[in-house]
């Protein structure tokens, strides 16, 4: 843990001075030049540290939960500074707000309590550049497992974010003399709320973004060197709980693909049971003597929608020989951990098997598991003796389950089933996906430069590789999805037969193929798969997608 937490230390240290750190530096240097105390600048990094932290490690979590938008904390934010730039602007206005706050202070700049109050709002908005520290932060605290390591991890990081931001604060406030500051407080208070509000004003309007881009990456070299470290990688994979090989090696061969995995993992930290009796939960030690195929999926998932005609053959066709079906539904996205969004899926793609709900990740990491759809056949005496990742292999796997069926005693097994293999056999393109966190395959263009969590205004570009992702119009761009604003449009050259993209929110997607206009998109109810472009066979195309505002985009597959 130790290494870990000095890592994430120096990856926020280099943040805080990159040029992500740019729009909080108006309000940092406000709150430094107003302060007659030493320690307010100390109290305005205090709270943009813990708010930053909190809002880190649970506040999607808390937002999801109430049914609130993912953004609302920035907006919060954003009001908090604006609220406190009034009060140093205009006296009057000023006293009077501040009357519900009078315990607190928070008209007057001086008071400790008013910086902290200040550094909250700061943690509010405060959005690094995406890294390898904060990206695996972002998913290990998504999937819930939030322990002791990685809030140390956090605080580190936001600790060394700051650490450059409170020098500034401290050298502001020695620029700027006691003796001037009580002899012109009145002045000094108006330019502290211009800077301050002007500030909030351009978080808002995304004026930040072009002095952003127009400042080279200087810090990206030393980025790398620290969180990109043979060592800092294999440390932070560890904790995202991706580990090298499987359940272990073959101990012994029973026939063609019936191998001895070992015994399984149990299931473990389920949320929620659906399709079982009563919804109540099931174990695996309940299903001794059965044939259990334990598959990982997810609702929105391609590849999943693909494979799961199959399973629920198998499961119809082998249900009353002694073979059970246990759907692991392991969320990739967000909205995917709503178990009402779950269930609705379910009941469209007609899946009528028990579903394990594991919102935490914890099966998934229990089988060291790393696809979807992974697929674990278990015989009677729940030894896993068969495994397929992604799609195909469907004929292995039923040839595994009659196999381990007959070894248990079955007789005058049906003919094994008859559902089209859909996997795609030809060259297509490549998982696409939105949001900031996945947006390592460097396929995509914008102009200004990607910014997280600001709504900005993007330039399609004029030349376009193929297979990369251009964004134009406004988007706010967040970790897992881009939700579209005024004239929202993506551009992306493919090659394939069928074009999905997993979206949500609610209103219209306009599709162009090659210029010509091909469907109108509706989205709305639960966030899902849908089909942009479906042909009998695969195709080179340019693809120009235009949003209505509020949908959100999050995932482009290919088939």
């Amino acid at each position: 843990m130790i290494v870990l937490v000095g890592i994430s230390f120096l990856a926020g240290l280099v943040i805080g001075i990159s040029p992500c750190i740019v729009p909080v530096l108006p309000v940092i240097v406000a709150a430094g030049a107003t302060s007659e105390s030493r320690r307010r600048p100390l109290a305005v990094v205090t709270g943009l540290v813990t708010s930053f932290t909190v809002v880190t490690l649970v506040g999607t979590e808390v937002l999801s939960a109430l049914h609130l938008p993912l953004d609302l904390l920035n907006d919060l934010g954003i009001a908090l500074l604006l609220l406190l730039a009034v009060g140093l602007l205009l006296p009057a206005i000023g006293g009077w707000l501040e009357r519900p706050f009078a315990r607190i202070h928070i008209g007057r700049m001086p008071r400790s309590t008013n910086g902290v109050l200040l550094g909250v709002g700061l943690g509010f908005v405060f959005a690094p550049c995406a890294g390898l520290v904060f990206s695996t932060i972002s998913t290990v605290a998504a999937s819930h497992r939030v322990g002791p390591t990685l809030v140390f991890m956090t605080l580190a990081y936001a600790v060394g974010a700051a650490v450059p931001l409170l020098v500034l604060a401290s050298l502001s406030r020695k620029a700027v003399s006691i003796r001037a500051i009580r002899s012109h407080l009145p002045s000094v208070r108006r330019v502290a709320g211009l800077l301050m509000g002007g500030a909030a004003i351009c978080m808002v309007t995304g004026v930040f973004a072009p002095l952003q881009t127009a400042i080279p990456s200087y810090t990206n070299s030393l980025q790398n060197r620290i969180e990109g470290s043979a060592s800092a990688k294999q440390r932070l994979e560890a904790l995202r709980g991706i580990r090298p090989g499987k359940l272990g090696t073959a101990a012994a061969t029973m026939g063609a693909d019936l191998m001895d995995y070992g015994q399984a993992p149990a299931f473990t930290g389920i949320t929620a049971w659906l399709n079982t009796p009563g919804d109540h939960p099931i174990s695996l030690r309940s299903l001794r003597g059965k044939v259990v195929l334990v598959d990982f999926w997810t609702y929105s998932c391609i590849n999943c929608e693909r494979s799961l005609p199959h399973v629920e053959a198998w499961y119809k066709t082998y249900h009353r020989y002694g073979f059970e079906v246990v759907g692991v539904h392991t969320p990739e996205f967000s909205f995917e951990h709503v178990v009402s969004n779950v269930k609705a899926a379910a009941k469209k793609l007609g899946v009528q098997y028990p579903i394990a709900i594991d919102d935490n990740y914890a099966t998934w990491n229990a089988y060291n598991n790393e696809y979807w759809p992974a697929e674990y056949l278990i015989d009677q005496q729940g030894v896993i003796r068969h495994e397929s990742f992604g799609e195909g292999d469907y004929s292995g796997t039923e040839t595994a389950i009659r196999a381990l069926l007959e070894a248990g005693g079955a007789t005058d097994l049906p003919p094994p089933t008859d559902v089209p293999n859909r996997t795609p056999t030809g060259i297509i393109s490549p998982e696409t996906y939105v949001g900031y966190e996945r947006l390592q395959y460097e396929s995509f263009v914008a102009d200004p430069a990607i910014q997280v969590g600001k709504a900005t205004t993007y330039q399609l570009p004029t030349h376009l590789l193929f297979e990369e992702l251009g964004f134009g119009g406004t988007w706010t761009i967040g970790q897992e999805e881009a939700t579209a604003g005024r004239g929202a449009k993506l551009e992306l050259g493919f090659e394939a037969a069928d074009v999905y993209l997993v979206l949500g929110g609610s209103g219209t997607v306009e599709v162009s193929v090659d210029g010509h206009h091909t469907k109108t998109v509706d989205v709305g109810g639960t966030p899902g798969l849908y089909t942009l472009v479906g042909g009998a066979r695969p195709q080179t195309g340019q693809l120009l997608l235009s949003f209505s505002s509020g949908v959100k985009a999050y995932d482009f597959t290919f088939g």
